[in-house]
């Protein structure tokens, strides 16, 4: 196993230590923002997901009338 594979496990083993702790600690705080979780996501999604929808500025056809 290589050193960053296991730099990669003892990272995701704290994060999951951290989360319990922080769940078991906080939970009315946590439980009280995860109502705005879903709507913290749509414009989160909104801006990461254009990608796929052909907004590529500048790489026009030469022959095609929609880029000029």
């Amino acid at each position: 196993m290589s050193v960053k594979a296991k730099a990669g496990l003892v990272l995701v083993g704290f994060l999951v230590i951290a989360g319990a702790l922080l769940f078991t600690e906080h939970r009315a705080h946590v439980l009280g923002l995860l109502i705005w979780l879903p709507l913290l996501a749509c414009p989160l999604m909104h801006l990461f997901m254009h990608g796929g929808h052909g907004h590529h500025h500048g790489g026009g056809r030469p022959n095609d009338p929609r880029s000029a």
